[in-house]
């Protein structure tokens, strides 16, 4: 389980922009589900971003008109007897506000005013369409989610990350059209925005440290690597000569069993284990001194038995550790403080 009041401070890290003032009262604020928090930062975003003005793109028109302008299309004149009607069919461009971001938007708040949030939420967000009137209607099931940011758009890049939250995650579609609130969102979902938390709060409250999702290289013997799959960290940690490899995992069930008997999942093991031999033969190749650790940081689940040990294993320490995100936020700060003050420390030993 996950206390909903941390995943606003999730998000919050992941997408820096929930800091600024127009957002911090929803930090006090109580919500009885995901959905209801994803829809009050959706509020604000956009009316937010009402005031600066919404984004605008050049989009492609075809349409008949009675005066030139772009390119006159014969065939489809033709086709169509516009000039029977003194008309031309013409293709343009024009720089509108009707974006495929403006669209994601207006369609992810269509489908959280079918729902069950509050009735007050959902006459804010229905106010706020009044200036996505010139926006066209697009089915969410059929949306393209990769984008490319720029100085001219990066403010709708967490507007664009909630409204994919709120479209894989927290909302179905029922058969009379209605749409219903997931209980909750998915593993998936929740496993990359528990990523980018992690490694967010490390770069903002860690600056002493270097954190990254660096790029890890193999270890090879000859020249040949064709076919071997990349190695990226979720979480790197360097300081100095020291290096901890975390790699987060959400899971249903934290640990595997077979027989009776539970143990940590042994892809996951294998992986980092992985990871930092070869960042190790990597360091060991510059002939400085170095110490590189692993972890595998599990999000906690209600199971009775949690995954908690630290291993030697050819040299190096691999820790196995749980997080709980259903306490107090400052709880939640503690535990990652300790994990960066436990490797980090001067005198860190293996715990």
């Amino acid at each position: 389980m996950i206390c909903i009041q941390n995943i606003y401070h999730m998000l919050a890290y992941a997408f820096s922009i929930l800091s600024e003032q127009g957002y911090r009262d929803i930090a006090t604020e109580d919500f009885e589900n995901a959905a209801e928090l994803c829809a009050a930062i959706l509020e604000r975003g956009i009316t937010s971003q009402v005031k600066r003005g919404l984004g605008r793109e050049y989009t492609s028109r075809i349409e008949a008109l009675s005066s030139l302008r772009g390119k006159v299309e014969i065939t489809e004149s033709v086709k169509t007897q516009a000039l029977l009607r003194r008309q031309t069919v013409c293709s343009y461009d024009e720089f509108s506000v009707d974006s495929r971001m403006n669209r994601i938007i207006k369609a992810t708040v269509a489908a959280l005013v079918r729902s069950d949030i509050s009735k007050a939420r959902k006459k804010s967000l229905k106010k706020l369409m009044v200036y996505f009137a010139d926006v066209e209607q697009i089915d969410l099931q059929h949306v393209i989610w990769s984008m490319r940011y720029d100085r001219s758009n990066r403010t709708y890049r967490m507007l664009i990350a909630v409204c994919w939250l709120i479209a894989k995650g927290l909302l179905q579609t029922q058969a009379d059209g209605g749409v219903r609130m997931m209980d909750f969102l998915d593993e998936q979902r929740m496993c990359r925005l528990y990523e980018k938390f992690l490694l967010e709060y490390y770069r903002r409250e860690h600056p002493e440290l270097d954190a990254s999702a660096s790029y890890i290289g193999w270890a090879l013997d000859g020249g040949f690597s064709d076919m071997l799959p990349t190695m990226k960290s979720d979480i790197m940690l360097t300081q100095h000569h020291r290096v901890l490899i975390i790699d987060a995992k959400y899971y249903g069930h934290t640990m595997q069993q077979q027989f009776d008997k539970r143990t940590i999942h042994s892809g996951n093991l294998y992986q980092i284990f992985t990871y930092v031999k070869n960042k190790e033969a990597e360091l060991a190749a510059t002939g400085r001194s170095h110490e590189v650790s692993g972890m595998l940081l599990y999000a906690k689940t209600d199971e009775e038995i949690q995954p908690d040990g630290t291993y030697r294993m050819s040299g190096n320490r691999i820790s196995v550790k749980t997080l709980d995100l259903n306490q107090p936020f400052e709880n939640i700060r503690a535990q990652l403080d300790a994990i960066a003050e436990t490797h980090f420390a001067k005198d860190a030993v293996a715990v």
